[in-house]
């Protein structure tokens, strides 16, 4: 994605409270015309903010796009919530026109708009199958197609791997890498291979704000000479901060584990390695 003049959201200072329950601490960050990742723990605001950028929720602060309040423009904003549920006697297609409706998508541009959308999540051969008959992945992609339908300023993508097997991810990865224009993306998921895959910048939550936005190598470099794998008996050592994962390799059960202090001759690191590494800081 990829245009000289870029699309700005500026996110300023939100707050969201839910009773006594404060979920997003004047929250603050800026996104260009892009794709984004948030990574976060569960229950720490993610969906919160999507919701709040995409008018669903009133918050405290601001949010601006291209240097005007959000509120008052006529700003198109794709949005895939993590429950999504299509009307069962209604075809795909069928279903497709009601989010034209939704969207002011006139009548003349429809086709058109549904015919891209319904091919880019390889969709189009059943257009006129009941979405009673559909798959879990399948009502998840007529998902992803509804968001991307009427070329939005704003994406907003909660989970939207969620329930899909490795082929249908793959697929989403190439429709989030082909989106031209000057859309901002923004996608929320726990799969970090779909983060290295087709993000471009990654926003790591925790407490209610951004605590880190870089680049995916960027947060990669978070973790530069702490991580390693050791063996079982090791594990007692005093450096350790978190043990990731283990595993078996050369027939041995060796953890990966992130360090407290810097090391020689650490193991690559992943956004994965940064993103554990920045939570586990707090």
């Amino acid at each position: 994605m990829s245009s000289e003049i870029k699309n700005r959201l500026e996110i300023c200072n939100i707050e969201k409270k839910f009773k006594k329950n404060e979920v997003l601490k004047k929250l603050s960050c800026t996104l260009e015309s892009g794709v984004y990742a948030i990574l976060a723990p569960n229950g720490v605001g993610k969906t919160t903010l999507m919701r709040c950028i995409a008018d669903i929720y009133t918050y405290n602060g601001e949010i601006l796009f291209n240097g005007k309040n959000i509120k008052k423009q006529k700003i198109k904003i794709g949005y895939l919530p993590q429950q999504f549920g299509l009307f069962p006697e209604l075809t795909v297609y069928q279903m497709m026109e009601y989010f034209c409706n939704l969207k002011k998508i006139s009548k003349k541009d429809r086709k058109a708009e549904i015919d891209s959308c319904l091919k880019q999540v390889n969709l189009y051969d059943k257009k006129d199958e009941k979405n009673r008959k559909l798959s879990g992945g399948m009502v998840r992609r007529v998902g992803i197609a509804q968001a991307i339908l009427g070329e939005p300023d704003v994406i907003l993508l909660d989970e939207p791997t969620a329930g899909l097997d490795p082929e249908e991810r793959m697929r989403f990865k190439n429709i989030i890498n082909n989106l031209t224009g000057n859309s901002i993306v923004l996608i929320s998921t726990h799969i970090v291979e779909d983060v290295e895959a087709c993000c471009e910048s990654v926003l790591i939550a925790s407490d209610g704000k951004i605590k880190k936005q870089g680049t995916v190598e960027q947060i990669q470099e978070c973790a530069k000479n702490r991580i390693i794998e050791i063996p079982e008996e090791a594990l007692g050592d005093d450096n350790i901060l978190f043990v990731e994962k283990s595993y078996i390799k050369d027939g041995r059960k060796i953890y990966r584990v992130i360090t407290k202090n810097v090391i020689e001759d650490g193991i690559e690191p992943t956004v994965e390695d940064g993103y554990l590494c920045l939570l586990k800081e707090d």
